[in-house]
């Protein structure tokens, strides 16, 4: 299992881009957790399989429909993802 951590900036808040993420990554059966970030941007800690993570990024790219990505950068986790499950973090 590989482990990475993902910022997204754009309009990414109050456009249900948590409620998504977690979503996505379910489906992807990956684990780990999402929140919003004071700066307005949305921070994603994922872990799982490298082609489901390169899979997680390119969606994030996107984003929900009302989103708007304007920057996705990707890098090292800086703590251990959840043992199991997805959650959103305040």
């Amino acid at each position: 299992m590989e482990q990475i951590c993902v910022i997204v900036s754009g309009r990414v808040q109050g456009v249900s881009f948590r409620a998504w993420t977690r979503e996505q990554a379910v489906a992807l059966g990956l684990r780990g957790w999402v929140r919003n970030r004071p700066d307005g941007s949305v921070e994603a800690l994922l872990g799982g399989a490298r082609d489901a993570l390169d899979a997680m990024v390119e969606k994030m790219r996107e984003g929900p429909m009302l989103a708007r990505v304007d920057a996705l950068d990707q890098g090292p986790a800086a703590e251990a993802v959840l043992p199991r499950g997805f959650e959103i973090r305040r």
